[in-house]
Parts: C-alpha cells; structure tokens; sequence
C-alpha cells in the first residue's frame, strides 16, 4: 500500500487532526518557507505526535550538525533534502545520524530519475522544477527506476487516485492540495488519505 505523507505541519490542531486521520508520515519544514518551524516549536509539536507517525525533518542546504542535533533529540526519525546537497554530503549525513535520508530531485525530462538511482539517500522525491509550488509535473516522465521515491508536486485529493495508479510510488507527498486558505484542512486531508489508499 502506498505510504501518505502530509507536509508542512505547524501547529498542534494540524498535530491532533494526524493522530486521528494516521497518516504514515508527517513533515516539519525547517527551510525558509511559510510553513517554517523553529527547533522550539517542532520539539513542541513532537510531543503530541502519535509514536506510529515517523516525523521528517525538511532541509535546504542545512549544516550537518543542526540536522544532528534535532536527531539526536528525538524531534525527527527521517532527514529531507531539497537543496543542492551532493553525495558526500548525503553519505556524510547517513553516517553521523544514523536516519534514512530522502533526497528530492527536480524532475523536467526523461532520464532525471535514472540519475540518481546509485545515490547513497535511501529515497528519492520526485518534484515539480520549482519545488513547492503545488505544481504538477508530467509523471510519464519519471520511467523505471529501482529507487523507492515519494511522489509530491501538485498532488491533490482530486487527483491522487490517478497518481498513485499510474506512478506506483512507495509513497506520496503534500502539503498545500490539503490546505483551505494556507491552513491545513482535516477534511481534505481525509479525503486525500482515503483515496490514496483506494479506499472510496
């Protein structure tokens, strides 16, 4: 079954919204955005998170030891990349937190995903060029690949069923196609997590 993951979570309704609707991943974004979290608050919003949710942390191009220094203190289980980090970086990563690292991949043409297949990150997320946008990206393009990637850019509960069909990812990535108005929406939520599961 493909794994769900839900980004971008800042406050504790979103966090208790999670624990009932249990999805398999969520994620705090630590790169500058508008869903930035602080140390202080992810750490805060930890502590209501259900111990059956792995909590990501989501990095652009951060120093290694903040990354270390978050894992270590148990606000994160899973370290996301989005910035130009290369393979040593990524190896050097692994070695020191001992977590699974997800890389993301800007994917524009053919062959993009078969690049990064020997790469040290355990998975690859497949996004839109310009990541974070809520744009889509043409998914015949993605090809075979031996990688497990997580499927993100412009995902919505109005698509996701196609996606998840015509991709099989080992999971898939949101944050603004479950938003009403900037703030998370449970119900959209649900939705999304129902009809990626194929469960309506």
């Amino acid at each position: 079954m493909t794994k769900i993951k839900i980004c971008g979570l800042s406050r504790v309704t979103d966090i208790e919204a999670i624990n009932t609707l249990k999805p398999d991943y969520i994620g705090f974004v630590f790169a500058k955005s508008k869903r930035r979290v602080t140390a202080t608050q992810a750490t805060s919003l930890r502590k209501f998170l259900s111990p059956r949710i792995t909590p990501v942390g989501v990095f652009v191009d951060e120093a290694i030891e903040s990354i270390q220094l978050l894992v270590q203190d148990g606000v994160i289980d899973v370290i996301q990349l989005h910035g130009i980090e290369d393979e040593e970086y990524i190896q050097r990563l692994k070695w020191q937190t001992h977590k699974p690292v997800i890389k993301a991949i800007s994917v524009q043409s053919k062959g993009d995903v078969q690049k990064w297949s020997n790469s040290a990150a355990d998975y690859l997320l497949l996004d839109h060029k310009n990541g974070g946008t809520g744009q889509s990206f043409d998914w015949d393009i993605i090809g075979k690949t031996c990688k497990p990637y997580f499927l993100a850019g412009g995902l919505t509960p109005e698509n996701i069923s196609k996606a998840t069909l015509k991709t099989t990812p080992y999971a898939v990535d949101v944050s603004s196609g479950v938003e009403t108005d900037g703030i998370k929406d449970p119900i959209k939520i649900h939705q999304f997590i129902r009809r990626a599961r194929h469960e309506c």
